[in-house]
């Protein structure tokens, strides 16, 4: 469910969540807190400053995927009973819960409307923002996923009426259809700026369209964002696998929690989301690094869900002010403090709130925060798994927030200097909608007054922004002349593409010599985002630092450590390209800005950029130079296929890029023909580069070989009916009687590790990464399951199926068929790997069929043979694999 991708042990495993105790006594060690739950579940864990009760159980909020929470106080829960991989449409509702006294406990409750899989929500006065899956009434089929607009003005708890999209398809239906919503797109959340941010998993989509009729499409994962009434949609950041949901500051700074995959393990990365930027899965974030903002940290396995920045005023300063990100494999709410670090940051993680399988976070004006937590529902939702609970700082007193449709001007204009980013927020959004002229006198007076917080400032300009439009660029360049908020008043100038024409460029040359990193970056995401080419130049003197290193051949690059010398220049190349910069970018080349040149000719498939790398090869006397030329040429030689929607690279995919579905294009015969002409001239050791180069950028030109031959081990097939068919004491013994015993059994790991081989579990799983890509990756188990989790995992395989690694069947020409799942699958070719450890690959274009199979390839019984202590050890063993 949810961007569920997490390693588990058999190759399709069960992820089964046992509900927590209920009725135990309170214990405290002083930092964390155990409470007893009422009638209902509650978390498992918090920090002593904080109460955390029961809300809402599973008779109204059963598999909840979503919610959120109206600054007056109303939660709005997505039940998700489809799941992620769930394909029948009628079982999705979003559900309003009301504290009318204030006590903690849900005290009314309506369906305010029927949706399937809803993934996201936002509160907003009348309106309610809903992003969810789409099916076909003619087919009963999914049809994608809209983001939409249902309002309540009678606040009866019941949408008036359909709902009215805002964006149509923005997600892939295909694959909706064959896996459901599990990779499709998730979390919405809306800035201070008063953009819809989107996250975007790596199904991606083909030609979205927004309200205003604007198609959009992106292969993979990111970033996009959308105005509230549905217009302007563009790519925000590119290059993320599965983000569920985006955590954004008063200042805009943008976070997000993702997870990897391609066999190694899915491990959790935490990253800084910088406008415009590239993040490189998969094609980039392994061989290309140089090329990629990495992320800030890899926490090891998990699966990120949903985020908040928490900014409020009554939660302790220890716990205010941070990002607060959800991970639903580890049962964990995370803070992160995260420190400036030139234009982005570094940080620290801390566990917060243990919650069953949380799902999303939110918090109201008065400083509620609701926690969603999934409890086990499984793949495909259950009506007896979910619940909410709420979370408070101890003593906190309930102080109410008056419904903004109810307050004057004036009062509206007082929330924006509030000390709570929700009632900053709400006052915006309805200061805009009712009152735009005063909204722009008063929002600037705000904006220009040094005196207050740079919080109050920042809110002020962008409230302004929104209010004045064009009207509005003389004063904001205004305050481009004030240090304090340099970089928002650049940002704000920017930010809206209908309005640059009358934009002028000369603020953002002035900032890219802004001693400020965090206002040079603003400034040069701004001029890509003018286009004008009179920008060229101050772009490519942005100097690139020594870490602009490509990784070495079988390397994988550091693409989750910090490095913040990198962004500039990677910025820099981002605008270059946004301004299809050729001319100026091929002139450089030889110069002091050659590099970052290079760098950015490496993107721009244009036939003026081919023959000018050429000329200056000609001229260029340094051999240094030459091979540099070489590598942007060789790198030119093909591109992405058109996305064209019909294919999605899978959950393993082939990682080794540049490209994923290369292509040739109109000037790639003058650069093979060049490149082989100065291979013929090449002695061995010069031609030993074109080789490497042929391997590193996949062209495909045979006379230089160098080209990787894909060989996956054969291991020792194994006979699995020799292992299920004897009785030892687990195939003797009901499991509820087997989960008993092994609780007992401390186990001994060293036991375990002989069993793990002496089971078979060797010919599907792999615990180090350096070896064969299998199913399931088992080196991190132990940090995202507990031993009884493992345990139930092993003993009932078929009650869910892993993410990723569901049994496939596929026939190939000649009407063969083989029976697996697959471990790594390119455009062009697949390999799969049967439950005895036999490996097959095939020609994508020699397969006829492939169908996902209903159950898993693990057949039950194959730890029948054990004793319970023999069981124990294999279980202790792979808990402690937390690599």
């Amino acid at each position: 469910m949810l961007k569920i991708t997490l390693s588990l042990f058999s190759a399709f495993l069960l992820f089964f969540w046992n509900g927590l105790n209920l009725g135990q006594p309170q214990i405290s060690d002083g930092n964390k807190a155990f409470v007893a739950a009422d009638t209902l579940p509650n978390a498992a864990s918090w920090p002593a400053e904080l109460d955390v009760t029961p809300f809402v159980g599973p008779d109204l909020t059963p598999s909840p995927a979503c919610l959120a929470v109206a600054p007056t106080g109303e939660v709005y829960v997505g039940v998700d009973m489809i799941g992620s991989l769930g394909k029948d449409p009628g079982k999705g509702s979003i559900v309003r819960l009301v504290d009318s006294d204030n006590d903690g406990k849900v005290d009314q409750h309506t369906t305010f409307a029927m949706v399937d899989d809803p993934r996201g929500i936002i509160s907003m006065g009348d309106q309610l923002f809903v992003l969810h899956t789409t099916f076909s009434k003619e087919t009963g089929k999914a049809s994608g996923m809209d983001l939409v607009v249902f309002e309540d003005k009678n606040h009866d708890g019941v949408a008036d009426g359909p709902s009215k999209p805002l964006i149509q398809g923005i997600s892939n239906p295909k694959f909706l259809q064959s896996r459901g919503t599990d990779h499709a797109t998730n979390g919405i959340r809306m800035g201070i700026d008063g953009w819809i941010y989107i996250a975007v998993g790596d199904f991606g989509f083909h030609e979205a369209v927004d309200h205003s009729g604007k198609k959009l499409t992106q292969l993979g994962g990111g970033i996009v964002r959308v105005r509230p009434d549905g217009t302007e949609m563009e790519v925000y950041t590119h290059g993320m696998r599965n983000i569920y949901d985006v955590a954004i500051d008063p200042y805009m700074n943008i976070f997000t929690r993702d997870n990897t995959n391609d066999g190694g393990g899915w491990n959790i990365r935490f990253s800084n989301q910088i406008q415009s930027g590239e993040y490189g899965y998969p094609v980039l974030f392994k061989n290309f690094t140089d090329e990629i903002i990495p992320a800030l940290i890899d926490l090891g396995g998990g699966s990120g869900t949903g985020s908040l920045f928490m900014d409020d005023p009554t939660w302790p300063a220890k716990y205010n002010r941070v990002p607060m990100m959800a991970d639903w494999g580890r049962s964990q709410v995370y803070v992160h403090r995260v420190t400036a670090d030139g234009p982005s940051f570094v940080q620290k993680e801390e566990e917060f709130i243990k919650l069953a399988q949380i799902t999303d976070l939110d918090i109201d004006a008065s400083g509620r925060v609701y926690l969603a937590a999934w409890d086990g529902a499984g793949y495909s939702g259950n009506p007896k798994k979910g619940f909410v609970v709420r979370a408070v700082p101890k003593n906190w007193q309930y102080k109410s927030f008056k419904d903004v449709k109810k307050s004057s001007e004036k009062e509206l204009a007082a929330l924006l200097k509030s000390e709570s980013a929700v009632q900053r927020l709400a006052g915006q959004q309805e200061l805009l909608a009712r009152f735009p002229k005063a909204a722009a006198k008063t929002s600037w007076k705000i904006a220009e007054d040094k005196a207050l917080p740079l919080y109050v400032r920042v809110a002020g300009i962008f409230t302004y922004a929104q209010a004045a439009g064009n009207d509005g660029i003389n004063n904001l360049v205004k305050l481009t002349d004030d240090n304090d908020v340099r970089e928002f008043a650049l940002r704000a100038l920017a930010d809206r593409k209908p309005n640059i024409e009358k934009v002028p460029i000369e603020p953002f040359l002035k900032g890219m010599k802004d001693p400020s990193p965090r206002v040079q970056q603003a400034a040069t995401v701004g001029l890509g985002r003018l286009g004008r080419m009179e920008a060229a130049q101050s772009l490519l003197a942005v100097k690139v630092p020594a870490s602009f290193v490509a990784p070495a051949k079988d390397t994988e690059g550091p693409h989750a450590t910090p490095n913040s010398a990198i962004i500039p220049g990677h910025i820099a190349v981002r605008a270059l390209v946004a301004i299809n910069a050729v001319d100026a970018s091929v002139k450089a080349i030889g110069t002091v800005n050659s590099t970052i040149a290079l760098w950015a000719l490496r993107y721009m498939h244009d036939p003026k950029a081919v023959t000018g790398l050429i000329a200056a090869y000609g001229q260029a006397k340094d051999e240094a130079l030459k091979k540099q030329i070489m590598v942007t040429l060789g790198r030119l030689y093909k591109k992405e296929a058109p996305y064209d929607g019909s294919w999605w690279w899978s959950t393993r995919p082939d990682t080794h890029g540049p490209y994923y579905k290369a292509i040739t294009w109109e000037s790639s015969g003058a650069i093979k023909d060049f490149l082989i002409g100065n291979w013929k001239k090449a002695d061995e050791a010069g031609k030993q580069f074109y080789a490497d180069l042929n391997f590193r950028n996949r062209m495909g030109i045979e006379e230089f070989g160098g080209e990787e031959v894909v060989v996956e081990k054969q291991e020792l097939r194994v006979d699995l009916s020799k292992i299920s068919n004897k009785k030892g004491q687990i195939g003797e013994n009901s499991i509820e009687d087997v989960m008993l015993a092994i609780a007992k059994l401390p186990g001994d790991a060293a036991i375990g590790k002989t069993l793990f081989t002496k089971q078979g579990c060797v010919a599907c799983h792999s615990i180090n990464k350096s070896g064969p890509l299998k199913g399931p990756y088992m080196g991190q188990i132990g940090s995202i399951m507990n031993r009884e989790q493992i345990a139930e995992s092993i003993l009932k395989p078929n009650a869910s199926i892993s993410q990723g690694f569901a049994s496939v069947l596929i026939t190939t020409k000649g009407d063969k068929s083989y029976m697996g799942f697959i471990s790594e699958e390119s455009a062009e070719k697949m390999i799969l790997r049967d439950i005895t450890g036999a490996v097959y690959t095939f020609k994508t274009s020699d397969i006829i069929s492939r169908k996902e199979m209903e159950n898993s390839m693990m057949p039950p019984g194959l730890a029948n043979e054990l004793s319970y202590e023999e069981f124990a050890s294999l279980i202790t063993f792979l808990s402690e694999q937390k690599k």
